[in-house]
């Protein structure tokens, strides 16, 4: 997903959701901080995303603009509507949000994961392509292994999980 492809996806969500305050807790929400990111990470064709103030009325925007709908078919891409607790980051993530709003995005506002909430995320997933988003973060300087290593402590999972990230963490540098 491009930036463009992003203000769209926003404007369509909050169009639907009437709500103009949404947060993108997926890989498209690298978009916000680093718009010019490496195309290997903005290899995905949806944004998840939830109304800020009103997380239930993402299945409006699931069942309007989400997979399989006109809207994909038309553009090819989509908007999944999920809740806030899809992402697992580091406590505060909330406070760190990286906001994209403009023309394009014709008074919707998106909230996106910062970045090394974003790949903590990823990795807390631990798929390999999550690891790749990270190590991909790690080489283009969009995120520091030492800020990651600091907040593994802050993620919402059980020390098990904690261990896999730090391992995950580790192995990025």
């Amino acid at each position: 997903m491009r930036r463009d492809e992003l203000e769209h996806v926003l404007r369509a969500a909050a169009a639907v959701a009437g709500e103009d305050d949404l947060v993108v807790v997926d890989s498209s929400a690298i978009l916000a901080s680093a718009p010019d990111a490496p195309a290997a990470m903005l290899t995905s064709v949806e944004a998840d995303v939830f109304p800020r103030d009103r997380p239930e009325r993402s299945d409006l925007i699931d069942g309007a603009i989400g997979e399989g709908s006109i809207f994909q078919e038309t553009f090819g891409y989509y908007a999944h509507g999920v809740g806030p607790e899809t992402a697992k980051a580091p406590e505060g993530w909330q406070d760190r949000l990286v906001l994209v709003e403009g023309p394009a995005t014709r008074g919707a506002r998106g909230w996106c994961l910062e970045p090394h909430d974003l790949v903590l995320s990823k990795l807390v997933a631990g798929r390999e392509k999550d690891v790749a988003f990270a190590r991909q973060a790690v080489a283009a300087g969009i995120v520091a292994v030492a800020t990651l290593a600091a907040r593994v402590d802050a993620l919402p999972v059980d020390e098990e999980h904690r261990r896999a990230v730090r391992r995950l963490v580790d192995g990025l540098t």
